[in-house]
């Protein structure tokens, strides 16, 4: 089962099979099992720039009529994704937000976790969405 915040993610950064990545098919069988323990960098090797980042998203139709550097409803409806109380709610908490009531504060609080964690997953966000 796929979750809201995986939803996001894949509608902003899609297959990661779309970005070159010739480094990947070095021919190393035998460094793979010594390299495992380190796969951490491969992420940081995968991120994309703060550019490349907004320019998916505004790529993305309809983009210019969101506002979704701010707003986790609108940043919901830009990538199809029902904003609906019960939608923010179960986000909330795939992020480890409890008690989620709805508030302005909570929208802004879940809107940055949301941006920060995309930032984790890969993508870099400008500096004003991640804190």
């Amino acid at each position: 089962m796929m979750g809201i915040f995986s939803s996001i993610k894949n509608a902003v950064f899609g297959s990661r099979k779309d970005t070159a990545t010739p480094a990947a098919p070095a021919p190393k069988p035998a460094a793979a099992p010594v390299a495992a323990p380190a796969a951490a960098p491969s992420p940081v090797a995968d991120a994309i720039s703060e550019d490349e980042m907004a320019a998916r998203i505004v790529a993305m139709p309809d983009a210019d009529q969101y506002n979704w550097r701010t707003s986790i409803v609108d940043l919901m409806k830009l990538v199809g994704i029902d904003p609906s109380y019960a939608n923010r709610k179960e986000l909330a908490g795939e992020l480890g937000m409890t008690d989620y009531e709805g508030t302005a504060e909570q929208n802004i609080n879940l809107h940055h976790a949301v941006m920060n964690l995309l930032a984790l997953e890969g993508g870099k966000v400008e500096g004003i969405l991640k804190d």
